[in-house]
């Protein structure tokens, strides 16, 4: 989900909202997602959550209060926000913020059934172990 696709929906517009602590999305399609902060940070598309290939996912553990700090336009296909625990290296293009809002309740039951089965909680410290970080996305 790197590029734009020629078809792909743009944003219309982006409002981050600190207080509720999620990102507003309208889309060209006529899709309007509310995206959560935590969301995007434990399913944030760098390599420090991603990996470099697959089942090198890390599990993201103490983001429920993550807010973002910054939100960086790059060109005209992503945004880069910059998060509140200093992650600030996941590039957003408009596709993966679609399918985040598209796909929002699917990737957070995934994501809390890969906490219960790392026996870990949404508050836990970060840990050194591995664990698929949301979803193979």
């Amino acid at each position: 989900m790197a590029g734009l696709q020629a078809d792909s929906p743009t944003p219309l517009a982006l409002t981050v909202h600190s207080k509720s602590r999620h990102l507003e999305v309208s889309f060209s399609d006529g899709a309007e997602f509310k995206i959560p902060f935590e969301l995007m940070r434990v399913c944030s598309p760098s390599a420090e959550v991603q990996g470099h290939g697959p089942g090198q996912e890390v599990l993201q553990t103490g983001k429920r209060d993550v807010g973002v700090t910054e939100l960086e336009s790059i060109g005209n296909y992503a945004v880069k926000p910059v998060f509140s625990d200093g992650h600030d290296t996941g590039i957003f293009s408009w596709e993966y913020l679609h399918h985040l809002g598209s796909y929002q309740v699917r990737l957070w039951d995934d994501y809390l059934r890969r906490l219960e089965a790392a026996g870990a909680g949404r508050d836990a410290p970060m840990s050194t172990d591995t664990g698929h970080a949301c979803g193979g996305h």
